[in-house]
């Protein structure tokens, strides 16, 4: 052998190989690669077993035995399914238009114009962040119910023995479901109407409009793709509601989607191809919903008229009116706030669960709230929620912290990230719960009916929150701060440390304490997940009430919301530090 064939073998020898190459080109392939697949392990599994189980046959231990699509031709041929398909439709249909018109005007008083009392509006936001839906909807059952107030009232004034409001019906769940997304409607048209062209109604007012013209020819169409989108968001997750079709229509034997799947999974034996395949159709109206979204929120997008930080649109004067919008804010507040609470405390204060009466107000007692502070289950049980939703949020914030980076950036696999972060928001939750179950029924992970399973079906349905929240705030940085921490000698790794997670931390901490607050509250995923020896609170609260524990339900869910009503000011503290949209939306 030649000594320059030698030297030419220690050369090749001594050359790095080509994927070293390929990851000092760019370390942040190395980041993108790692964080892919971890995204792919939560997200994709889930996706893939509803799809499986939905065209396959199994036997007593879960193991396929064939293929069919007979779970699909039952769906298409049974009339309960057709029926329940129209029912949801009808449900997210009515309960979008309620919402949007109870927090739609509610948003343009406050945020357009002198109306007074505006904080009651904010008030009654903050602190319906912090209460479980559950809450909210078993407040309604009784207060709309055939003991509650509202019927007791009619029939004291007419002497009939009929109840004047049926809350068992379609109206009824249409009508809680419409005040439970009410709040969401304000604060997100609310952004809207801070975004408002003032320019363009201030030449309507010098022109002579009144401000119903002004609001009608201007505001209003300027603000409609907005609208349009908000809409669309709210019945996307109002046809994937559980709370109010489990509590208010099953009793009366109104099934929706969601319930129809949960009724398919609680069964002996459990139907779960037939929950599959209904879990498939919904995430395929989802699938087109959320396209449809995607594209009123671009068209939205060209509608914003802010140009500088200092911009104050100047509120409409309602004159006299002004005392009528004050009397709506009133009214609002007491619909989303006081009258829910004045009920959980009733409910609260007595040993079982009674209509308002003179002979009511002698048994009043404080014993259910000694039961909450002194039985050491409620204890455990806040525990487990509260370490559930804290580490969901957390690690939901790590991932996003470097997918969103690297997304927002354009870098390596960023589009594909982005992507695989977002693709639970196709589940309805109730779906998703499902599919969950299924991926860890088959994993021979110990994890199955334990907080751990909860917890990554949580992290599961929340990641695209936090990827939101970071893209979002990594787009109002500027890239020259990366460009300067190269020129310094900075790696990409010590960039993100030192430089982007530090000015990130406004983004990262509103994420977190979103995520944790909406993850404490869910109930449509734990209620599949959850077992006798791993509730959290929102599954414990729906037990209850089934079992007809109104009062310690009501005495623990009111000191759970003061708890989370402290985390909600918290939030929204954050949010207004940093001028974020709340939603991240």
């Amino acid at each position: 052998m030649s000594a320059s064939s030698t030297v030419a073998e220690r050369a090749q020898a001594a050359r790095p190989a080509p994927w070293l190459n390929w990851l000092r080109q760019d370390p942040r392939r190395l980041i993108a690669f790692l964080v892919g697949i971890v995204l792919t392990v939560l997200m994709v599994p889930p996706l893939w077993m509803l799809v499986l189980d939905s065209v396959t046959t199994q036997d007593a231990i879960g193991e396929i035995t064939g293929f069919t699509f007979g779970h699909f031709a039952k769906l298409g041929t049974e009339k309960n399914a057709l029926i329940s398909l129209w029912n949801s439709l009808v449900f997210a249909a009515g309960s979008t238009v309620l919402s949007l018109l109870l927090g739609g005007v509610l948003a343009w008083l406050v945020e357009r114009t002198n109306a007074p009392l505006k904080v009651l509006a904010y008030l009654a936001t903050i602190i319906s962040m912090g209460t479980p839906y559950i809450l909210h909807v078993i407040a309604w059952l009784f207060l709309l119910g055939k003991v509650g107030p509202l019927n007791d009232a009619y029939r004291m004034v007419t002497g009939s023995p009929d109840a004047l409001f049926n809350v068992n019906s379609m109206a009824g769940m249409v009508l809680i479901e419409g005040f439970l997304w009410s709040p969401l409607v304000f604060l997100l048209l609310g952004a809207t109407f801070r975004a408002a062209n003032a320019d363009m109604e201030e030449a309507a007012r010098m022109s002579g409009a009144t401000v119903y013209d002004t609001l009608r020819r201007i505001s209003l169409p300027l603000a409609m793709p907005a609208i349009l989108a908000l809409a669309l968001f709210v019945f996307i997750r109002a046809i994937g509601g559980f709370e109010v079709p489990a509590l208010v229509g099953m009793p009366a034997r109104i099934y929706v989607l969601t319930t129809d799947v949960y009724q398919a999974t609680i069964v002996v034996p459990p139907d779960l191809g037939y929950a599959a395949a209904f879990s498939i159709v919904m995430v395929l109206i989802v699938v087109v919903l959320l396209y449809f979204y995607g594209r009123l929120s671009k068209s939205a997008e060209k509608y914003h008229s802010v140009t500088g930080k200092g911009y104050r649109p100047r509120p409409f004067d309602l004159g006299r009116g002004r005392w009528i919008a004050g009397a709506v804010i009133i009214v609002n507040f007491m619909i989303v706030l006081v009258l829910p609470l004045i009920t959980l405390l009733w409910m609260a204060l007595l040993p079982f669960v009674q209509g308002f009466s003179t002979k009511a107000l002698a048994t009043l007692s404080l014993h259910n709230f000694t039961t909450v502070f002194t039985q050491a289950g409620y204890f455990e049980l806040a525990v487990n929620s509260l370490a559930v939703a804290a580490g969901a949020a957390t690690a939901i914030m790590v991932i996003t912290a470097f997918a969103g980076w690297i997304a927002a950036r354009g870098g390596p696999g960023g589009r594909i990230l982005d992507q695989l972060a977002t693709l639970s928001l196709v589940f309805p939750g109730i779906c998703l719960g499902v599919a969950v179950m299924e991926v860890y029924l088959r994993v021979p992970l110990p994890i199955y009916g334990s907080l751990w399973i909860i917890a990554i079906a949580y992290v599961i349905r929340y990641m695209p929150y936090g990827m939101r929240y970071v893209y979002s705030g990594v787009l109002q940085l500027h890239k020259e701060l990366e460009e300067a921490a190269g020129v310094a000698g900075a790696g990409s790794m010590t960039t993100l440390r030192r430089v982007i997670v530090p000015l990130l931390t406004p983004a990262l901490v509103a994420g977190w304490l979103f995520i944790f607050l909406i993850a404490s509250k869910e109930l449509a995923i734990a209620v599949l997940l959850a077992s006798p020896t791993s509730k959290v609170i929102a599954v414990a609260i729906f037990d209850q009430w089934v079992n007809g524990q109104g009062g310690e339900l009501a005495a623990f869910g009111l000191v759970w919301t003061v708890l989370m009503t402290v985390i909600a000011c918290v939030f929204f503290a954050q949010m207004r530090r940093g001028g974020s949209d709340v939603y991240g939306n």
